[in-house]
């Protein structure tokens, strides 16, 4: 069994600690998921443990050979095409490959030269320890399974979308089956079929796993182990994300009550002494000093800062918030669906779903009014007020500070201004960064707090949970599920979905489906009718077999009758054919004895010779049916 070993791993940045002392394992078969907070550390220990970054202190060590595959978040590409960038994953395996064919073209000409036999023979063992004769159909597998097609071999890597780019780079860490796979938020950008096929590959997956997520149903899905990096250390668990939570909590609940009755008894034995040092029971007071000099002492718990926001109560609207009749949306000469129809009422919270590039986000972009539908007309209610979060982030503004951003905009004054900043853990020489240099996670908190101050009652959402971490991800579920208002939300965040939604909206192939429930009611939903087609496709297949059967008794039937009345018809002109042939032997023996009537019995030889062919073409024909 491979085995991925850390050894008191620390890593600062200046005077920044990042993570101290970190030791864990990562063995075969298991799958841990590495949670924690935005800014934690998490992608620096992924990169500690690469080599990609180095780290002050403490070793990582794998088993002999063992090859360690590594899923990026970037999409820097130096290759131009999905097959450039594979073949660069498999770089060492072309090196072998390239290696055999030159040694091969240099004995054609020195076949008894033992050297390059010799070489030859290492190259080809090496190449084929690496996988070098499954390279292609390995290669292929993935990138099927990933849903890319031949054509999209060699497209320009560039043109493709982020979600694409997320399943690039997921084939380049897959393809070489490494023996540890490090995957850096590989759900980012991934829709909801290529999600489940993630979580079964990763499932099915011999090797050791670890990945960092933010996505709490993957976690549950896919991991065998949590490893939770806070406050510059770890702490693992077993389990996937709903049991490591559980746990957490009854473990951190357990710790602060050890530590409050640990002050408590500090405090009251400091009290003694503090009475008695100096009087008659001075001796004891001695004694407990030294019992309380020897005593190892609770850290302090630290509680991460977290968002504190809600939703002002909305103004008052119609019951019937949004209407979108008989729509009709493309993107080029592609139509992306036709005949849509939504009806939102008050007080609805709806999730939409479907593939990438099923058209959500232009749905999304017709209702704000970003985009024109080609055909068919969308209406809001009376005194409906928009409040539109957008996965782009477009509507902040890169080259103004985070102060003036909401200064500006609401027109606020700075103390105001940063109170409000400092809700949304923007605080002391945060409010002076460019929102260009905001990382996703702050971008996506500043695009919140824009959204809270807009007081809005239908609350539009593309993506809200992407770039969050998962504690910001819960007070936001939190603050959704208080907002009186209206909601159209659009997720790939199934846990979110599970918490928030009263309806889902399935658009699939230009075609809308609702289920009357959140994500895990459309999952039970979806699977119980593809049941039942399944049942009745199987039904209707038994049934044309059932048929086809009968039409092949029916047909075999009447081949049989058939068949045996052609029998006897043959078996009758064979009679008529020997008697025919007797018939001509007699006229042919009568003409040499009886020149006299020669003419008359020609005439009649003639005429039975005539009635003979009939019988032979009619004899073929039967003999062939009875045949068949």
């Amino acid at each position: 069994m491979a085995v991925l070993k850390i050894s008191g791993l620390s890593k600062s940045f200046g005077i920044k600690t990042v993570f101290e002392n970190v030791s864990f394992e990562v063995r075969s078969g298991e799958r841990i998921g590495l949670v924690g907070a935005n800014g934690a550390g998490k992608t620096t220990l992924l990169k500690c443990i690469m080599g990609a970054e180095e780290a002050d202190k403490g070793s990582v060590k794998a088993s002999d050979g063992a090859i360690i595959g590594y899923l990026r978040q970037d999409f820097n590409y130096t290759s131009h095409t999905i097959r450039e960038e594979m073949e660069d994953a498999w770089k060492d395996v072309l090196y072998y490959k390239d290696r055999m064919e030159t040694l091969a073209r240099e004995l054609e000409s020195s076949k008894s030269d033992e050297k390059l036999v010799e070489a030859y023979g290492r190259a080809e063992a090496r190449f084929e320890f690496l996988g070098g004769y499954d390279y292609e159909s390995t290669t292929r597998k993935i990138l099927t399974g990933l849903g890319f097609s031949d054509d999209d071999w060699d497209r320009d890597i560039h043109s493709f979308s982020g979600g694409q780019k997320v399943r690039i780079n997921l084939a380049a860490a897959f393809v070489r089956h490494p023996d540890f796979l490090l995957l850096d938020e590989p759900t980012n950008h991934l829709d909801m079929g290529m999600l489940e096929w993630l979580e079964e590959y990763l499932r099915s997956y011999k090797g050791g796993i670890l990945m960092i997520s933010h996505d709490r149903y993957f976690l549950d899905g896919a991991a065998t182990g949590i490893i939770d990096l806070e406050n510059h250390h770890i702490r693992s668990f077993r389990g996937g994300y709903t049991r490591y939570m559980e746990t957490k909590e009854n473990q951190d609940r357990a710790y602060e009550k050890a530590y409050e009755k640990q002050q408590e008894h500090i405090k009251e034995t400091e009290e003694y002494i503090r009475r008695y040092k100096a009087g008659i029971k001075a001796k004891q007071a001695r004694g407990r000093q030294s019992q309380l000099n020897r005593l190892v002492r609770l850290e302090k718990p630290v509680h991460q800062a977290s968002l504190r926001f809600h939703f002002d109560p909305p103004q008052e609207c119609a019951d019937k918030v949004l209407d979108v009749l008989r729509v009709e949306g493309s993107y080029g000469s592609h139509i992306l669906f036709k005949d849509l129809t939504i009806h939102i009422k008050k007080g609805e919270t709806v999730g939409l779903i479907g593939p990438n590039g099923a058209g959500k986000t232009t749905i999304l972009k017709m209702i704000t009014g970003e985009k024109k539908p080609d055909t068919g007309f969308i209406q809001l209610g009376n005194n409906v007020k928009m409040g539109y979060y957008s996965q782009e982030q477009e509507r902040l503004h890169p080259k103004l500070t985070v102060l003036d951003e909401v200064r500006d905009t609401f027109n606020f004054g700075e103390k105001e201004a940063r109170n409000i900043l400092g809700m949304f853990l923007f605080r002391g020489d945060d409010v002076f960064k460019t929102v260009g240099m905001l990382s996703g996670g702050e971008k996506a908190r500043l695009s919140l707090l824009c959204l809270f101050l807009e007081k809005p009652n239908f609350l539009i959402l593309d993506e809200p949970t992407n770039h969050l971490d998962i504690p910001t991800r819960e007070i936001m579920e939190d603050a959704i599920e208080a907002f009186c208002g209206t909601c159209l939300v659009v997720s790939h965040d199934r846990y979110f979905l599970d918490k928030v939604a009263d309806r889902i909206l399935e658009l699939d192939h230009g075609k809308l489906t609702e289920y009357l429930g959140n994500y895990s009611y459309y999952k039970e939903k979806k699977q119980d009718l593809e049941a039942f087609e399944k049942d009745r496709n199987g039904k209707e297949e038994e049934e044309e077999k059932e048929t086809e059967e009968k039409k092949r008794e029916n047909e075999h039937q009447v081949k049989t009758e058939v068949s045996a009345a052609d029998v006897s018809k043959l078996s009758h002109v064979e009679m008529e054919i020997g008697r025919l042939e007797a018939t001509m032997k007699m006229y042919t023996v009568q003409m040499s004895m009886n020149p006299e009537n020669y003419a008359k019995l020609a005439d009649e030889y003639e005429e039975a010779k005539k009635k003979l062919d009939k019988l032979y073409a009619k004899w073929d024909e039967l003999a062939e049916k009875t045949e068949s």
